[in-house]
């Protein structure tokens, strides 16, 4: 028997697996499985390629056994497996490069996007949250001899001569006080159907199954051998060996819905980077969509093994209804998937991904009206949130969203607009609001329906956030018919001498306003009703501040707004000669709180409101 030192404070490298490198202890059944499919992979390739190697009896597989009574759980392949200098160099890199020079190499490997994981080094040593002792025994293909790596994982481990009847490798682990759950058929099934159910390789679990008399008593028990995993990874097979049935099942497996998806893309990618994706659409939105704590709905595999599913950063978040599976052949892990998000293989995988996704949306909208409209309807809103967020996508994203317009039913694109646009129109113009009857009713698009303008009807909440932030659609500036300088484009002509009559009304009506509101001016917009207000140019609308507060922003500014005046309309033509200081001010005070009402605001005093009005109809 020969003991080996580590060189390094072995404490620290477990504190700093333990404690910084995996979020929870059962990822150490993950890592073993992992390894020795990794194992199996390699001694599989070699039967194949190597005349050395092709004599070799091979049926790959992965044994997984416990004793609750001796608190020991056992994962066997017979995979290429190690000889001595193999488990030296294997069992030995990590701990005996010192922590210092581990720390090193771990910051220096996340920049070079380069897979520890893989050696058989930190992922092992996870095993150790929940184990005293491990035992490795290994025999090497084409070799005779055997070995055995004992450690403790504190300052030493021994390595000495074993047997073992095929090559292959054993991991024995004495469990601890918390490993203990894992003495438990369930538990192991459970978490290998989680982590490993797709693993290419049968993964079987040995166990006691027990039979009890009718007072509980065992009466009897035998050992019986179960595979525990699919071992297909549907997503690997080509798309002409499966059938639709295959992809609804798989599914409502991966996605917990009972309704069949809307559609699914299923996509294998082979050159630079070698990977597949399957992504189904939801036909219903999940329903924590809007959450901020949502779930993540794309699961992570690398070589079938499951990394998480539990990584926003997999996804845009503007994608987070999107369901299903990434699966990479030379992903490296970079030790946990706490690093993920900063892997460069992950990013080109990802930016790939949502390339493919909005080509499949737009064929979606060319091709199959039905479906189209059921997709838009549940994911108009997060589509949008991608224009404001993903600006490496947003002339794609531009073709995809849709509105509601002043002249056409159900949804349009701005593509649409612009191909009805009159020929000497500059601009594609929209009103944003809470509501798309008061949208449709607002004063603000009487000039428009005059001239035969077309006006998107913007009702979401955050159009006034993402609207404003797009500025553009190819050559057309995006105006806000409800903001003071969008009405110089109406070709309206101011009529000075009626600008001149109408001016002691107007500083009528801003005396009695005062501070309500930050200017009163005639309006070119208005054809039917008597007033309307607008929003500075610089000014967020009154509805976004409202938004604003809403969501926790208290420090915002009383927003003021400007009202706009219907010089011809009989209620402000009717104040021209009158010196009645109270009626003025009733008038002033309706005119402003009913243009407020009509854009969908809501009033601070409506009792005010009340009184001014039925002191009116009194008179």
């Amino acid at each position: 028997m020969a003991q080996h030192q580590f060189q390094t404070e072995v404490s620290q490298l477990l504190h700093l697996i333990i404690h910084s490198l995996y979020s929870n202890r059962e990822i150490f059944l993950r890592e073993i499985v992992s390894n020795a499919s990794d194992a199996l992979d390699k001694l599989k390739y070699l039967t194949v390629a190597d005349d050395a190697y092709k004599s070799i009896s091979f049926d790959p597989r992965i044994d997984i056994a416990f004793n609750k009574d001796e608190k020991t759980l056992s994962v066997a392949d017979n995979g290429i497996g190690m000889n001595e200098a193999d488990l030296i160099e294997s069992l030995g890199t990590i701990a005996r490069s010192g922590t210092k020079a581990f720390l090193e190499k771990l910051a220096e490997d996340v920049k070079k996007d380069s897979n520890l994981i893989g050696q058989f080094g930190v992922g092992f040593y996870s095993a150790f949250m929940v184990a005293d002792r491990i035992e490795v025994i290994s025999r090497k293909a084409g070799e005779e001899a055997a070995w055995k790596w004992t450690s403790d994982g504190k300052d030493s481990y021994e390595i000495e001569a074993a047997s073992r009847d095929t090559q292959g490798t054993t991991v024995l682990l004495y469990l601890n006080e918390e490993g203990t759950e894992y003495t438990n058929r369930w538990s192991i099934e459970d978490i290998v159907k989680r982590y490993s159910n797709h693993v290419a390789f049968p993964i079987y679990l040995t166990y006691d199954e027990k039979e009890y008399d009718n007072k509980g008593k065992e009466k009897s028990s035998k050992t019986k051998t179960d595979r525990i995993n699919a071992g297909t990874a549907l997503w690997r097979r080509s798309k002409g060996e499966l059938k639709e049935e295959d992809y609804m099942e798989f599914y409502k497996q991966l996605g917990h819905d009972t309704d069949e998806p809307l559609f699914y893309i299923h996509t294998k990618a082979e050159g630079t980077l070698e990977y597949a994706t399957l992504f189904y659409i939801p036909r219903k939105a999940p329903f924590d969509l809007y959450h901020v704590d949502y779930k993540p709905g794309v699961k992570l595999y690398v070589k079938r093994i499951f990394i998480t599913d539990d990584d926003k950063e997999l996804m845009p978040t503007w994608l987070r209804f999107v369901r299903g599976v990434i699966d990479s052949e030379d992903l490296p892990l970079n030790v946990s998937r706490e690093i993920l998000q900063q892997n460069k293989v992950l990013l080109n995988i990802k930016n790939a991904s949502v390339k493919k996704l909005l080509s499949e949306f737009k064929a979606l909208a060319d091709n199959n009206q039905e479906k189209w409209e059921t997709f838009i309807g549940q994911y108009n809103r997060p589509l949008k949130e991608g224009l404001y967020q993903d600006y490496a996508n947003r002339e794609s994203l531009q073709e995809l969203v849709r509105f509601k317009s002043s002249i056409v039913e159900g949804w349009t694109s701005l593509a649409d607009y612009a191909s009805r646009m009159k020929s000497d129109q500059k601009n594609i113009y929209y009103i944003t609001g809470g509501d798309e009857r008061t949208l449709r009713a607002s004063p603000l698009l009487e000039a428009y329906r005059a001239k035969e303008i077309e006006v998107l009807i913007m009702d979401d909440e955050i159009d006034e956030i993402i609207i404003p932030s797009v500025g553009k659609y190819k050559d057309w500036e995006l105006k806000a018919v409800n903001r003071s300088g969008a009405d110089e484009e109406l070709g309206e002509k101011q009529d000075k001498q009626a600008e001149k009559e109408i001016k002691p009304v107007i500083e009528k009506i801003k005396k009695a306003l005062g501070d309500r509101v930050k200017e009163v001016k005639l309006s070119r917009r208005l054809h039917d009703s008597p007033s309307c207000i607008v929003a500075d140019e610089n000014d967020p609308s009154i509805q976004m501040a409202q938004m604003l507060r809403a969501m926790g922003q208290t420090e915002m500014p009383d927003i003021k707004p400007i009202l706009e005046l219907n010089g011809e309309h009989p209620i402000v033509a009717s104040l021209k000669d009158s010196e009645d200081e109270e009626r003025i001010a009733d008038v002033a005070g309706v005119l402003l709180d009913q243009a407020l009402l009509v854009e969908g605001v809501k009033l601070k005093d409506p009792a005010d409101f009340v009184k001014r009005m039925n002191r009116l109809l009194a008179k």
